[in-house]
C-alpha cells in the first residue's frame, strides 16, 4: 500500500502542472487579464503594468508564461488583486475555511443520513418504505437547490416573522453584520439553512446509492455462503453486506468532497455566505486573474487528493483487493 501510495503521489505532480497549465491558458483566453487589470487600474503607470504582467506569466507566450508563473506561486511572491490591490492569501484562506466547515457539516450529515436511509430501504425491498425513500429521494435529487434555498428562506425568515415575529434562522452571512469574535452558536444558527439545503441533494444521492450497492450486494454469492454458514443475519449485514456495498459508495464520495472544495457556488451565492464560490464569483466577474488562478490550484489538488483517499480506503474496505 506504501508504494501505490508514493506513486499516486508522484503521478499527481505532472497530473496537477498538465491540469493547471490548461486552466491557466483558459483564463488567459477567457478573462483576458490584462484588460481586466487596465479596467480596474485606468492610471496604472508603464512600470505598473509590467510588473503585473512579469508577477503573472503575461509578458511572454503561454508556456514561459505559465512557467513564469508557477515560479512566482510556489516562492509565495503572489501578485495582488488587480482590484483594491488586496493580498490574495488572507482572502482565500478565509473563503476555504468557511467553505470547509460548511460543507464538512453538510457532507457528514447528508452522508451518514443518507447511507442509513438508503440500508433501511434496501433491507425490504419492492415495500412501502423501500417506494417512499425512492420517491423522496427521487424528488430531493428533481429540486435544484436555488428553489429549495429560496423556499427556505421564505418560510424560515418572512413568513416565520409575519407568524412569531421575529425569524427562525438568519439567511445570509457567517454572523450578524459587525460582529467580531467567535460565537460557536450564532456561527451554527447562520450556517443551518445552507447546511440543509446541500445535505438534502447529499441524502438524496447516497441514498439511493447505498440502496442499489446494497441490493447488489446482498444478493451475491459470499452472502449465501454467509448464511448457510448459520452467521447472524445482523452480522452478515454490517461485517460483510454494509462493508462491500460502501466500496462505490467512497469512489462518489470522495469527489463529491473534492468538488466541495471549489465552494457550493449557488448555495454560498444565495446565502450570501463567504466561502469558495462566492470568492470565485466576485474574481470571475471581474477578471481577477491573481485571485482565480490560486483557486483553480486549490480545487484541483484537492480533487487529486480525495481521489487518492479513496483508491487507499477500497484495501480497508474489502481484503480482496491489493493495490500493490
Amino acid at each position: 500500500m506504501l508504494r501505490f501510495t508514493i506513486r499516486r503521489l508522484v503521478w499527481a505532480v505532472p497530473t496537477l502542472l498538465l491540469v493547471t497549465f490548461l486552466v491557466y491558458i483558459a483564463l488567459r483566453l477567457g478573462t483576458d487579464p490584462l484588460q481586466s487589470y487596465l479596467r480596474a487600474n485606468p492610471r496604472a503607470t508603464k512600470v505598473k503594468i509590467a510588473q503585473y504582467k512579469s508577477v503573472n506569466g503575461l509578458s511572454s507566450n503561454y508556456v514561459l508564461g505559465y512557467f513564469s508563473w508557477l515560479q512566482n506561486f510556489v516562492t509565495f511572491n503572489w501578485p495582488r488583486s488587480i482590484k483594491g490591490s488586496r493580498e490574495v492569501w488572507p482572502a482565500l484562506k478565509d473563503s476555504l475555511v468557511n467553505t470547509v466547515r460548511l460543507g464538512s457539516l453538510a457532507t457528514f450529515v447528508g452522508v451518514v443520513i443518507g447511507l442509513m436511509v438508503g440500508m433501511f430501504a434496501a433491507l425490504k425491498p419492492g415495500s412501502r418504505r423501500d417506494v417512499t425513500v425512492n420517491t423522496a429521494a427521487f424528488l430531493g435529487i428533481s429540486i435544484p437547490p436555488y428553489i429549495t434555498a429560496v423556499l427556505f428562506q421564505l418560510l424560515f425568515a418572512v413568513y416565520w416573522s409575519r407568524w412569531f415575529g421575529n425569524t427562525l434562522f438568519p439567511t445570509s452571512g457567517v454572523y450578524p453584520p459587525g460582529h467580531t469574535g467567535f460565537d460557536l452558536v450564532l456561527m451554527l444558527k447562520h450556517m443551518a439553512l445552507p447546511t440543509i439545503v446541500v445535505a438534502i441533494q447529499i441524502i438524496a444521492v447516497y441514498s439511493r446509492y447505498m440502496r442499489s450497492s446494497l441490493l447488489d450486494v446482498m444478493n451475491s454469492d459470499f452472502m449465501r455462503t454467509a448464511r448457510s454458514k448459520g452467521i447472524s443475519e445482523r452480522r452478515i449485514l454490517f461485517k460483510h453486506g454494509v462493508r462491500n456495498a460502501l466500496i462505490p459508495v467512497v469512489t462518489i464520495a470522495a469527489l463529491d468532497i473534492g468538488s466541495i472544495i471549489g465552494g457550493l457556488i449557488i448555495t454560498e451565492n444565495i446565502f450570501a455566505y463567504p466561502g469558495m464560490g462566492m470568492y470565485f464569483l466576485s474574481a470571475f466577474d471581474t477578471g481577477d486573474f491573481p485571485l482565480l488562478m490560486p483557486w483553480m490550484v486549490i480545487v484541483v489538488a484537492s480533487t487529486l487528493m480525495f481521489n487518492l483517499i479513496a483508491d487507499v480506503s477500497y484495501a480497508f474496505l474489502d481484503p480482496r483487493i491489493r493495490l500493490d
